[in-house]
This record gives C-alpha cells, structure tokens and sequence, in this order.
C-alpha cells in the first residue's frame, strides 16, 4: 500500500524542522561547525563532548597548547558530524577568569595557594586522623558521572581495598538511579539492550519524562530526521508541562504530575484486554512478580489490572479514557516497531523504580523488546553516568563490572583480581548520597572528598544539608571556583578539564569512547587520576595503585571485566577508533547493537533466540506496580505542584555554561513558567519577580508566561542551573527518595506562588 504524505504530514514536517532548529541542532551534517577560529587550528584531535550522556563525538582544534575550535566528528556513530549550540562553545569553558590554578587551603576562613605537598598532607593528615579516631566508615568521597573511568575505578579500590569503606557514591545517584533499578529488577542486568540505532527503525515513539529537545538535542534531532523521512512515524509525549519535544508530538498527554504509574497500568491494561500482547513471547520470555520476591500469575496480574482501566483513571491522570486506549494500540500495533525514550522525569521520583518498571512492562507484554526498532531505552544526564559510574563501581552498593557489594562471590572475585586477602573488603553497602551528606550535617562523617560535582547547589533541601558540609573536613576536585561546593571546602584541589587529560567515557548506549588529551592543563592543575594516585600512595596504598597511566588502570579494569557480560574494547581500539557499544569479548569482535538477542549478543548462543541470561530463570519480571503519588502533593496551602529541569543552554549547576558569554547571555538568570491562567487569577504578569515558596524555603524567581515552555494548570517549572542564591531552587525541594534506588523526589514538591513585595 502506498503511503501518501499529506499537507498535514508536510505541515508537521516542518514543524519539525523548526523544533529541531530551536533546539539548538542544525539540520545539515555539518562537519565544519565551530568557531571562525577553526581555519586556525593547527591539529584536530578525537575527543567527546564534556556535557550530557548522548556522548556526541568532537574534534578539538589545536593551536599551541589552545584549543580554538571544536567540531562533531563525522566519524562518531553517534552524532555523525553534528553538535548541539552548547558542544560548538566548548572552546568557551577553557580559559575563564574562575579557573583553578594552584591548591587552595583554608585558613582563618578565607582561601590561600599552598603547594601540593602542603595540600595533600593535610588531606591525608586529616582522612589517617580521622580513620583512626572513628574507624573507615567516618569519611567518604562523593564522585560523578563527568569523570574518567580511570579516576572512579582506581578511587572506588582505594576506599574498598584501601581505606576498608563503601563511603563511596556519587551524582549519577541523584539522577540515574532508579533507571539502574529498574534495568536490574526487570531484566538482571544494568543498561539498555537497545541503541540508538533504534530511532531509525522505529515507528512509534514513547517518550514521557523527557524534553529531548533541550536535554539531548542531538539525538532530537536524530529523532526529527527519522519523523521527516518517514510519514507513518508517531510521536507520543507524556509531560505535565508543553515543551519543545511536544511540537513534533501526534499526541501529547499532560498527565497529572506523578499519576504516570496509573497512566502507565491504564495502558498496559488496554493492551490485554485488547489482545494486543504477544502471548508467545510473554510465555516463553517472561515471569509476573508484585514484589521482589512475590510471584503471581498472569490471571493475577489481569486482575490487578482491572482497577487500571481507562474509564477508571481518566479523572486522576487528567487524560481522557479514548486517548488512553488510541495510544496503548498505537503502542502495540503489531506491525510498528515501538521505542520508548525516558530521564529525570520517571527517575528523580519517590517511585522511580516502580515506574522504570512499567517502561519495561509495556515492552513485554507486546514482544516489542530486542529486535531493531524495539526497545525501552533510558537517556543518561552526564557523559559518563554509566561509564565512570554504574560500570567501574562508583556508587556505594556496587563494585566494578555490575557486581553487587552485598555479593560475597563478587567481593571474593575482586579481592583475587586486587591481589588483597580474602575477606578484606567490607560487606555493607556504605553511605548513599542523602545518607552520606546527612552523616555530614549529624557529625558521623568527618572527612568528605567531592569530585568532579556541585552538591552544594544540586543536592535537594539544601539548607539542611549546605551546613554539614561547611561542618566536616571537605576536600573538593574542581575546575573552578568558587562555586557553590568549593565556597565550603577546606581544600580546594585544581583539576584538569576535558581534554586537557587522556581518558574513557561511557554514554547512555552503552557506547565506550576516548578522549585523547589535546592541550596541558593551565597552571598547577592536573588529572583527578593523578591526584588519586598521589593520595594513594601517601596514605601507604602503594600496592593498589601500580599505574602510570590510564592506559595501565584500563587493563586492570579489564580484568575485572573477565567473565561477565560487560567485556569492553582495549585501550588501543578505542584510542583507534570512534567507541563500541559493548559487549566487546576481543579485539576481534564487533561491537553489540542489542544485548539478550541472538544474532546481536556475543552471549547468546545460535538457537536461544531471545535470551535475559542475567537472571537465573532467563525470564524478565513484569511487575504489578500500583499508583503511589508523590510524598508531597498539592494542598490548601501549598496548591502548586513545582517540577524543576533543563534547558539548552545551560548545564547542571552552570558551572561551565555561565563561563561561555553567548549562553549566558542567552539566559542570564532562571525563571518560574506559570500557566497563564493561574498567572491571571493570582494577578502575575511576565516579568513580574515571584515568590516560590515550600515548607523548606523561599526562592524569587521572575514569571514567564508563554515561554518556550508551559506547563499544565496548577503546575509551576524551574530550571535548576542558576547559581545566585535567591534563585536556586534546590533549597525549595523536599529530600525524599525512592525507597529501592535511594534516588531523591526532585520532580514533583507542593509550593505557593506569590508575587514578590
């Protein structure tokens, strides 16, 4: 049957278009994007964009030891030549008036230079004090997922093998957690199957609880090229709030702010009820659980279903019943292949996990799960969450390779690779993020070492826990200064940035990538991984770290890779070529497109078909989860529910992007989007300055009405990346967490609006 493409489809093509446009993305493959400094460059070297978790390949261009001029590497499967506005300015973050040079100390509270020497024998004064005073568990070190893999794996050995604590988390906890819960729980196993070749074979898009547009607007615009070159492709879009990604949406559906876990059941029962499932795969491939440990079956799960359906949610979602169903079908038509696209906005939840899971759910029950085009696909925030973070071990329940620290196999395992008698590391999961920086404000935590983060200005509620860590013995890695961790700290050790230090990245695909050190870092300033080593080794650690290089940790790490289903490729292939989505068994082997499937994964034998092999059983879990609102919802005196984010321009705590003249000038300063009809009846105008107040804290924050985006009625959104106080938002947030992944409720907390006096 021949597809026509009608006025409507061309209208919305160039919507699209437009959308991609805005989003900060060119619509041509354009391997010469950069500054006009790049006829300059002398030399262009492989690198990857230092922001978020897409991973888009870059070329640094050199000049000296500057660099000048970064373009997209067209050789980069990823972005294939393309960059977002904020990877073509990167050149921007380099030389800033607010870079660290030299080791700062603290003295009679105001920062002086001291040399090396002086700063790291205070630190390992201060950490052996503390360690003998109040045992290993009384310091910890808070990581991110923005450093090397090298610098997390060798940190994490140190504080396990070393110093014998899992004190060890980092900020990939407070954003993708939930995500690895929900991967581990369904399926047994961290991280996507799928890739992001799977938008070029998809038909039907499922993205809820992401602005792409602004969050990944390379793979946005990835995503607009596949709607524009073909017809039949639609896009749903679950948000509370109309964004950019919404203009390219066939169906935008503004559920009521944490309802999605109803939203999500209302679909999946439509697709049973329907007969939309496919019931070999689900018999074959799956197994029914309401718990960790509470099988049910499938009859079971139909009746739980039962309290889910359209007709019975449609009032508490806020989306009508017919467009419930339109979309479950849409979703599980057989003869499309469906991609599901998610981040922050289902994982930064009281119930992240239970969510995730449902994602996933939706996958099952349809079959739509392991072949090209068909996947549950979790986007990643930082550029190397998963890479330097959820596979080298650097939160406090996991060790290197997807193993688990409650796990005494894998302990045994690592203990052999480390050489370090049996027994050595400690059982206990050790602080995660909240814990650790409440053991900060209660005095259990002596000495914190931060790295690579901002939790000063990124942590929820934060006047509870900004104290605690002017309290304890704080040693901050950082670029710049001051910001709003490094004000805190006692000693503040410079740190090399980006490309001005060799390492490996892993993004939100899987994908294992290199960057090649293209300039010296400026002044004193050196790699995190060399200050590890050094600290190390004053703290008579001497036999855990015999590296060099980073070369010499990655051949390490690859042993602990060894006999697991996470094999990545040597250092030399990845200096050599542009990543590899891992699995990778040898150098021999291509990389993999999609995990659990025959064909694809190395793991899975000629005739197994479909295989979850990362659970005992070889069968993903289809969970009843049930609707649970958010701990905090709207009341008589707090009446808005408040959802913070991104935007393009500017990243996380703003660190980098306020350095670069053009972003900042773009937005200078955050803001509060309100509804227009709840902007009239409370009197706001556009402009007007506006008082955001929780049961934590206040923040003045000017209106924007019609802005680039809008929220649904009763709802209010901020951009979490502003630095000056009054307009952080962050001290307004309650710092309650998801009691599995122990990631906090960032998304959804009850405020009052009020104009500014």
């Amino acid at each position: 049957m021949e597809l026509k493409f009608s006025r409507r489809d061309f209208l919305k093509a160039i919507a699209a278009s437009a959308a991609m446009l805005t989003a900060g993305c060119s619509p041509k493959r354009d391997t010469q994007q950069g500054p006009v400094e790049a006829k300059e460059a002398d030399k262009w070297v492989k690198g990857v964009c230092r922001y978020c978790g897409t991973g888009c390949g870059v070329l640094a261009g050199v000049k000296g030891n500057k660099i000048v001029a970064v373009k997209g590497d067209p050789d980069c499967a990823v972005n294939r030549g393309r960059l977002c506005v904020k990877g073509i300015l990167l050149p921007k973050i380099i030389d800033t008036k607010d870079r660290v040079l030299h080791p700062l100390i603290k003295k009679d509270g105001q920062f002086v230079e001291a040399s090396w020497d002086e700063a790291m024998n205070l630190v390992v004064s201060k950490f052996k004090e503390a360690i003998e005073q109040y045992g290993p568990d009384s310091v910890g070190f808070y990581g991110s997922g923005q450093t090397f893999a090298e610098e997390t794996y060798t940190m994490q050995k140190i504080m396990r093998a070393g110093i014998g604590t899992n004190n060890i988390d980092g900020n990939p906890r407070t954003c993708m957690a939930s995500a690895v819960a929900g991967y581990v729980t369904t399926f047994g196993a961290d991280e996507p199957m799928g890739a992001y070749a799977d938008i070029e074979a998809a038909d039907t898009f499922f993205i809820i609880g992401s602005n792409m547009a602004e969050a990944h607007p390379v793979l946005f615009s990835r995503l607009v090229d596949r709607k524009n070159s073909e017809p039949k492709v639609k896009i749903i879009v679950a948000d509370p709030r109309k964004t950019r990604t919404v203009d390219i949406a066939d169906y935008h559906l503004p559920f009521t702010p944490s309802r999605d876990l109803a939203l999500m059941n209302a679909m999946a029962q439509v697709i049973v009820e329907e007969g939309l499932t496919d019931e070999q795969f689900i018999s074959e491939h799956t197994e029914f659980m309401k718990g960790a440990s509470d099988s049910i079956t499938y009859d079971e799960y139909k009746t739980f279903l039962q309290d889910y359906r359209p007709e019975l949610v449609a009032e508490s979602t806020g989306i009508a019943a017919e467009t419930i169903r339109e979309v479950a079908r849409l979703f599980a038509d057989k003869n499309r292949n469906t991609m599901s696209l998610w981040c922050m906005g289902l994982n930064q939840r009281t119930r992240g996990v239970w969510v995730n899971n449902l994602v996933h759910n939706l996958h099952l029950l349809t079959g739509k799960i392991c072949r090209p085009g068909n996947t549950p696909f979790s986007l990643t925030g930082q550029p190397s969450a998963c890479g330097s973070v959820r596979e080298t071990g650097g939160l406090s329940h996991i060790l290197p390779a997807h193993r688990f620290v409650a796990n005494e196999k894998h302990r045994n395992e690592l203990e052999e690779i480390w050489g370090i008698p049996k027994g050595t590391m400690p059982s206990k999961p050790g602080y995660h993020t909240l814990e650790m920086f409440k053991a900060a404000v209660t005095g259990d935590l002596k000495c914190l070492w931060v790295m690579t983060t901002n939790p000063g200005q990124s942590l929820p509620n934060l006047n509870y826990y900004r104290p605690g860590m002017e309290k304890t013995f704080m040693v901050v890695s950082e670029t710049y200064h001051p910001t709003r961790t490094s004000e805190l700290a006692d000693v503040v050790l410079p740190a090399a940035l980006w490309m001005e230090k060799e390492g490996i990245y892993g993004n939100g695909e899987r994908r294992t990538q290199h960057l090649a050190q293209a300039v010296k870092p400026p002044g004193e300033a050196r790699s995190d991984l060399e200050t590890i080593i050094d600290f190390a080794k004053r703290m008579g650690f001497e036999h855990l770290v015999p590296f060099n290089t980073p070369e010499e940790v990655w051949a390490e790490y690859q042993k602990c890779q060894e006999g697991t289903d996470m094999q990545m490729a040597s250092y030399k292939r990845l200096r050599e070529g542009h990543g590899f989505t891992w699995p990778v068994p040898d150098d021999n082997s291509p990389e993999t497109y999609i995990r659990y499937a025959e064909g694809y994964d190395p793991y899975v034998k000629q005739g197994e078909g479909i295989k979850f092999y990362a659970r005992k059983n070889n069968r993903a879990v289809i969970y009843a989860r049930p609707q649970q609102d958010a701990q905090e919802m709207p009341d008589t005196e707090y009446p808005f529910f408040l959802t913070t984010g991104r935007i393009l321009e500017h990243w996380h705590t703003g660190t980098m992007t306020f350095n670069v003249p053009e972003l900042k000038t773009a937005v200078p300063e955050m803001y509060v989007e309100v509804h227009p009809d709840d902007a009239a009846r409370l009197g706001i105008n556009d402009g007007d300055l506006v008082d955001v107040t929780s049961r934590r804290a206040t923040c003045k924050l000017k209106a924007k009405i019609n802005g680039r985006g809008q929220p649904k009625p009763g709802l209010v959104y901020v951009p979490f990346h502003d630095q000056v106080m009054e307009r952080m938002i962050n001290f307004v947030l309650l710092d309650a967490f998801d009691p599995g992944s122990k990631q906090p409720e960032y998304k959804v907390c009850a405020v009052r609006l009020a104009k500014s006096t």
